[in-house]
């Protein structure tokens, strides 16, 4: 793996632990922002193993879904769970009278940490 992948899987890792961290604590809100932004780094390594970056959310979902989900090169199903977490993320940090609960924070920390495996293990076999 090349740098830039190896960086983001360690962003994706260290945004996963704090996502573990916070979901403990209490704080079901900040714990699924953050395993969401786990996911978000998780999809962007994996664009960087095809030589692609982009900054913007959209991009990159969008990119990932083209480039993974419907190939089949990783189940369709991370494609959902990043959009899906993305809209828990916004409810949680931009929703006014909105609540993240701890039921869906756990989820989308169980989504990041099956994302992040499964990509730990294709890109180990590239």
């Amino acid at each position: 793996m090349n740098a830039d992948i190896d960086a983001q899987l360690d962003k994706a890792r260290e945004s996963l632990a704090a996502a573990e961290l916070l979901l403990a604590q209490g704080y079901a809100a900040f714990a699924a922002s953050r395993a969401y932004y786990s996911m978000f780094y998780v999809a962007g390594a994996l664009l960087a193993s095809r030589g692609q970056s982009f900054s913007s959310h959209a991009a990159v979902q969008a990119a990932y879904g083209r480039e993974f989900a419907k190939t089949g090169d990783l189940d369709a199903r991370f494609h959902r769970w990043l959009l899906d977490a993305q809209d828990l993320r916004n409810a949680g940090d931009y929703g006014v009278g909105t609540s993240v609960t701890g039921e869906q924070a756990s989820l989308v920390v169980a989504w990041a940490r099956e994302f992040l495996g499964a990509a730990a293990t294709y890109l180990n076999g590239i």
